[in-house]
């Protein structure tokens, strides 16, 4: 009811989510619920891994994060979703490695376009 008549939650101060954090062991069904989402909502459907985003190149991870967001922006409203996201997480900062720096802009560029 949510998908089909926002206005209807809007009028009661009800705001609209931007975002869903889906977290489980593999075969639960998260990629099939968000593509269930995007067919209910009649709304474009991406996916990408995120080890798609890992690259020992310091900022080439990030610029494929722009350019996804920025893809997903120009096909708005729509879905996106990163499977196996938990590649980019981790503590950022501390050490020092090419692959360390490459992985916290990454995750840091995620942030900002979140």
């Amino acid at each position: 009811d949510f998908l089909k008549q926002p206005q209807k939650y809007e009028t009661i101060g009800a705001s609209i989510p931007k975002g869903v954090l889906l977290e489980g062991p593999p075969g639960t069904g998260k990629t099939l619920l968000a593509k269930a989402l995007a067919g209910e909502a009649k709304a474009p459907f991406f996916a990408a891994s995120g080890s798609e985003f890992v690259e020992m190149h310091v900022g080439v991870g990030a610029s494929r994060m722009r350019k996804l967001f920025q893809e997903v922006r120009f096909h708005a409203p729509c879905v996106l979703f990163i499977d196996e996201i938990d590649v980019l997480g981790g503590k950022r900062g501390g050490n020092f490695s090419g692959g360390s720096q490459e992985k916290d802009q990454t995750l840091n560029q995620l942030l900002t376009e979140m």
